[in-house]
């Protein structure tokens, strides 16, 4: 019995992650608790007790007498997501290229192939999550118990924006998207190379890509110049 509820709590909390990572939940949208207990076969405390692990990793907030909400992307979240979005990214690349195994590089192409089929396809809802596992992997890779929790919680924003951008077709928007899918390629072969200086500098390029269409999803009320002015140092 203990063991039933086990696998309904992770199978919650998977499929409480997925909506909203694919914005079926929308950004702010209050968890109604006796809905989403009589859809999971649980009671409210195994519940609560999925929220409590969802929100330690950003998908959920919960504040006393309000119960749980999807995390919001208001103007503090985007302006502190662009502010650590190449530090983190940046960090990762580098420790991924010096500690990644030959198995781990082997299931990072086998995504990548995935996320350039979704491009060729332009299926804006695959290339979104394909995006997000190609990133998680490179998390993975560079194994830091520090690094790991900072990229997982912008990885959720990060894809929760994705699905806009991506809805696109516009020439313009697509060619972008065809260099993120050559970028990727680029940072698996300089990851292959033992290049971390490379990999990083790959990395940085790709988040200015992505820069550019986050910040279209933002308009019209952009984030402030001095976010985007912010120097970068990469050690």
């Amino acid at each position: 019995m203990k063991e039933a509820r086990k696998n309904k709590k992770d199978q919650a909390e998977s499929h409480l992650k997925l909506q909203v990572l694919t914005l079926e939940l929308a950004p702010g949208a209050p968890l109604d608790e006796a809905l989403l207990s009589e859809q999971y076969g649980l009671s409210r405390t195994p519940l609560r007790e999925v929220f409590q692990r969802l929100a330690g990793e950003g998908y959920v907030s919960i504040e006393t007498n309000r119960g749980a909400s999807v995390s919001s992307m208001n103007f503090d979240t985007m302006r502190a997501f662009f502010q650590c979005a190449p530090m983190i990214y940046a960090a990762v690349a580098r420790l991924a290229t010096e500690q990644a195994t030959l198995a781990q590089i082997n299931t990072l192409k086998k995504i990548q192939h995935r996320f350039s089929q979704a491009v060729h396809k332009n299926s804006a809802g695959d290339m979104a999550m394909q995006n997000h596992h190609f990133h998680e992997q490179l998390g993975l890779m560079a194994a830091s118990p520090y690094l790991m929790p900072s990229l997982g919680r912008l990885l959720i924003d990060h894809t929760r924006m994705s699905h806009r951008f991506y809805r696109t077709h516009k020439k313009s928007s697509h060619k972008r998207v065809l260099e993120a899918c050559e970028q990727h390629e680029q940072m698996i072969e300089s990851i292959g190379n033992r290049t971390p200086a490379t990999t990083v500098e790959l990395t940085l390029e790709h988040w200015e890509l992505s820069r550019y269409e986050i910040d279209k999803y933002v308009q019209p009320d952009p984030l402030p110049v001095d976010v985007f002015d912010s120097p970068v140092e990469v050690v």
